[in-house]
């Protein structure tokens, strides 16, 4: 079976230019066709040898996603279906900025961690994705829309941090400069609170951004919304985080999605004011957004702006995030395969 050469970063492709007995410098030839050119086959790699080119596409493959559908919302966001090519389907999340273009990737094809107002809760668990199919998110989208993409997400389907191995190569591939050469900076992991994992990002000092899920201040709601909170409660969950700003000293933004009569209240602002005081931090509040079959629905933007404001007066920075992608089930918590998404790749 053939590897696919995006899972390799540019001293592991040096390795296997070096089993194949050829010289070390065409690996970074290679790497800059596959992240820079983007290309779709061995043969359009016009600078290395018929020779090598064709001994590339005997022992490797370029994993070009097939895109199954796309779905433009008004807002000009943009969600993608992809085919992995083997039988398994994911999304990923275009969205346009003053800045320039971000893409929310996917890390894992279904999600283990159950959060209860999440719609890749709805999906079975099948594996996490390779670094190389990360990689090929952003690689796809760019081919289809013929842009540079600057900022990566992720919040896709998936638990970054349980998928993690996987994610910091990937991160390591996209952050090379003779690749695709997004700083870290520009990259942001967004965890449910997968603590072990807290502290070995911190320990890999890469200068992402690291979004929290939070929530809810206290233990038992949190619990009920997201079944994680029983392994890692929030006293562990806080620890970590502190532990990640001592050692990165970069600030954590905390995600916490406000949901109509159950964390929404002047009470549950006052808590998280408690809980987050003298952090380092950022609460980045969101409307739920209603799934299928959720018990939550979005507060009101009334109680949004209040809870928003009592946390600003308070020392805590707090703002509300941009709402994109609703009208084509693009926005946070969103993303899942539905019924008719799967039957879709078996008529293809």
């Amino acid at each position: 079976m053939k590897e696919n050469i995006k899972n390799f970063t540019l001293d592991e492709l040096k390795k296997q230019l070096e089993n194949m007995s050829e010289k070390t410098f065409r690996a970074e030839q290679i790497f800059k066709w596959v992240h820079q050119e983007n290309v779709s086959s061995f043969e359009e790699m016009t600078n290395i040898a018929k020779e090598l080119r064709e001994k590339l596409d005997q022992k490797y493959t370029l994993n070009n996603f097939k895109i199954i559908k796309k779905l433009v919302s008004s807002d000009g966001t943009k969600k993608y279906l992809f085919d992995l090519l083997d039988g398994n389907i994911i999304e990923s999340v275009l969205m346009e900025y003053k800045y320039g273009f971000s893409i929310c990737v996917s890390s894992q094809i279904g999600c283990k961690m159950g959060c209860k107002f999440c719609a890749s809760t709805g999906i079975p668990f099948i594996r996490s994705l390779e670094a190389g199919e990360i990689v090929e998110q952003i690689l796809a989208v760019q081919r289809e829309e013929n842009v540079k993409i600057s900022n990566i997400v992720f919040m896709g389907i998936g638990e970054p941090l349980d998928n993690y191995d996987n994610v910091v190569k990937a991160i390591n591939i996209i952050n090379n400069p003779k690749g695709l050469n997004i700083g870290t900076r520009h990259i942001s992991i967004s965890t449910s609170g997968v603590v072990p994992n807290i502290y070995r990002l911190a320990n890999e000092k890469i200068q992402c951004t690291l979004s929290v899920s939070l929530h809810s201040s206290n233990n038992e709601k949190r619990s009920e919304m997201m079944p994680v909170n029983k392994v890692y409660p929030i006293e562990k969950l806080l620890e970590a985080c502190r532990e990640y700003i001592r050692i990165t000293n970069k600030r954590i933004s905390f995600e916490y999605a406000l949901a109509k009569d159950n964390n929404d209240n002047l009470k549950d602002a006052k808590e998280l004011v408690m809980l987050l005081k003298g952090m380092l931090c950022h609460v980045n509040l969101i409307p739920i957004n209603k799934i299928e079959n959720g018990k939550y629905i979005k507060s009101t933007n009334d109680n949004i702006i209040k809870f928003r404001d009592y946390l600003n007066k308070n020392g805590i920075v707090a703002t509300v995030r941009r709402e994109l992608g609703t009208d084509i089930q693009a926005a946070c918590g969103q993303l899942r395969r539905t019924t008719v998404e799967n039957s879709l790749i078996k008529n293809n």
